[in-house]
């Protein structure tokens, strides 16, 4: 089953191990970007928001958790998989108080890391088939439907698109600059200040009638965040 071009980041310093997680991760069908230091991965992900990354934690320059702390300092929330050569319970604790979601000890077995891929994305709302599920919100993406616990929600082409970009940065500061690109893109000069405020208002009144489910929580002054 292909995924539908999620982009994950791998930080591995031992070149073989590095192109054979991407070989893996390619022929499940993801996109990969590695990188064999954590120089230039913060403006990588300035610029790009992947599905997750794989860390080593024995990394040149900055130990990976710490990296993985610092990242999350600044509400950095992509999930995170350590693979890693550290493997006493001092290790796993430290590695998911700094931001860890899940903890891989090499030797590792492909098929392992790829299942747990595949179960990290499930939990954080990105899913590897055609729909896409996030707490009781379920999208069909080729059908660009909505349903809530088996209700179908109908929603318009731009309203979908909005819903789907915050599902796939679940528990995520979108800045607005970056919802107009995502969303309204070629339509942006049609774009004003006020315009997602009520997009998203339209929205909740259509997956939240009553008010009881608080989904998107307004970060001020930035943008909005999907809970």
């Amino acid at each position: 089953m292909k995924t539908q071009s999620l982009e994950i980041v791998i930080i591995e310093d031992e070149e073989d191990i590095l192109e054979l997680i991407e070989y893996h991760l390619q022929k499940a069908g993801y996109e990969t970007m590695g990188f064999l230091s954590t120089e230039n991965v913060e403006r990588f992900l300035e610029e790009e928001r992947p599905a997750l990354m794989i860390v080593d934690r024995n990394l040149p320059g900055c130990e990976g958790s710490e990296f993985v702390a610092g990242l999350r300092a600044y509400g950095c929330n992509i999930p995170v998989i350590f693979l890693t050569a550290k493997d006493k319970d001092q290790d796993l604790e430290e590695g998911f108080k700094r931001g860890g979601d899940d903890y891989i000890s090499k030797p590792f077995k492909p098929k392992e890391l790829i299942l747990r891929v595949e179960a990290l994305l499930r939990r954080a709302g990105v899913t590897s088939n055609d729909k896409v599920k996030y707490r009781d919100l379920t999208l069909d993406i080729p059908n660009r439907t909505l349903t809530i616990e088996n209700n179908r929600i109908d929603l318009t082409n731009l309203e979908f698109k909005l819903l789907h970009t915050f599902i796939k940065h679940p528990n995520t500061t979108l800045e607005r600059d970056f919802l107009r690109d995502e969303v309204w893109g070629d339509d942006s000069a049609n774009f004003h200040d006020k315009t997602i405020n009520v997009t998203i208002n339209r929205l909740k009144k259509k997956i939240d009638p009553k008010g009881e489910k608080e989904y998107f929580m307004p970060v001020w002054g930035v943008g909005y965040k999907l809970v």
